[in-house]
C-alpha cells in the first residue's frame, strides 16, 4: 500500500519535549534542492546522550535532515535552507562549517575508509585538527571506545579496505569519534552490513550513547525499536510525530505513523 500527499491530512506534528536537557534544537527547518522542497518545517529537540533514531519510507527527507545538522548540505549547490539549528544553545549559523562538522560527525551509510592504513585512518582527521600530540594515545583510544581495538591491534598497517565490512564500519566510527564530536549522526550504517555485523554496530552505539548525542537514520523499524530512546517519524518531508521510542511504536498519535510502522506502507 503506497500513500499519496492527498491520501495524507497534514495535521500539527505530535511532538513531545525531551524531559532530559536538548543538545540539538530544531526551529522550523526547511530545505530546498533548487525548486525541490525536501523539508518542511520541522521543529524538535534531541535530547543529550541519548539515540535518537530517524524512520520513515524512502524519499521522506531523512538523509537530507541529518545532512543539515552538520551543514553537509552547504556542499550541494543550489541547496537552501530556512530556519535555524542550535547545538547547545548555539546557532549553527554562528559557527564555522569545519567547527561544526567536527562537533558533529558524521557516518554513512557504506562503509568509507581512507586509502591509507588503518593507523593512518584515524590520525588523518587528527593532524587536521590541530592534535599532533600523544597520536598513538589517541588513535588507540578511538578504536577502543569504537570496540575494535583487539581485532586490529596487530593490523594497524595493513591497508584499512582489508577490514570486513563491518569492521571499516566500526573505523569510519572510531575516526569520527577521534576528533571528540559532541554528536554523531549514523546514516543508515548498517545497511551494507551481515546480521552479525549488524548486531556489533548497534551493541556499539548503545555504549556510545554514554559519552555521545546519537542521530541513526534507519529504514529497519525493528533496528529503530531496539536501538532508540527517541524516535521521529518523517513522511514527504514532514515530521509527522517525535515522542520516546516506546510511546510511538506501541500508542502511535498519528494515522500515519501506525500505518507505517504497522507495515501498511513503506
Amino acid at each position: 500500500m503506497n500513500l499519496e500527499a492527498k491520501d495524507i491530512s497534514f495535521n500539527e506534528p505530535y511532538v513531545v519535549e525531551p524531559s532530559e536537557p536538548v543538545a540539538v534544537e530544531v526551529r522550523d527547518l526547511s530545505a530546498w534542492y533548487r525548486s525541490f522542497r525536501a523539508l518542511a518545517d520541522i521543529s524538535f529537540g534531541i535530547p543529550r546522550r541519548r539515540i535518537t533514531a530517524i524512520i520513515g519510507p524512502s524519499g521522506c527527507g531523512k538523509s537530507t535532515f541529518i545532512r543539515c545538522l552538520n551543514r553537509m548540505n552547504d556542499l550541494i549547490p543550489g541547496f537552501r535552507m530556512t530556519g535555524d539549528i542550535y547545538l547547545e544553545g548555539q546557532s549553527l549559523h554562528d559557527l564555522d562549517p569545519i567547527e561544526v562538522r567536527r562537533r558533529i560527525g558524521m557516518v554513512f551509510q557504506k562503509p568509507n575508509p581512507f586509502p591509507k592504513s588503518v593507523w593512518e585512518n584515524i590520525a588523518w582527521g587528527l593532524r587536521i585538527n590541530g592534535r599532533r600530540r600523544d597520536l598513538a594515545e589517541s588513535v588507540e583510544r578511538a578504536l577502543r571506545q569504537a570496540a575494535l581495538w583487539d581485532e586490529v591491534r596487530d593490523k594497524l598497517h595493513a591497508p584499512a579496505t582489508t577490514l570486513s565490512g563491518g569492521q571499516q564500519q566500526r573505523l569510519c566510527i572510531a575516526r569520527v569519534l577521534a576528533v571528540e564530536p559532541e554528536v554523531l549522526l549514523l546514516d543508515e550504517p548498517t545497511s551494507s552490513l551481515d546480521p552479525i555485523a549488524t548486531a556489533r554496530v548497534e551493541d556499539l552505539l548503545v555504549e556510545l550513547k554514554d559519552r555521545y548525542t546519537v542521530v541513526v537514520v534507519t529504514h529497519s523499524i525493528q533496528q529503530a525499536a531496539r536501538l532508540s530512546d527517541y524516535a521521529a517519524f518523517f513522511y514527504l518531508g514532514r515530521l509527522v510525530e517525535f515522542q520516546k521510542t516506546e510511546d510511538l511504536f506501541t500508542r502511535p498519535r498519528r494515522s500515519t505513523t501506525e500505518a507505517y510502522i504497522t507495515g501498511r506502507f513503506g
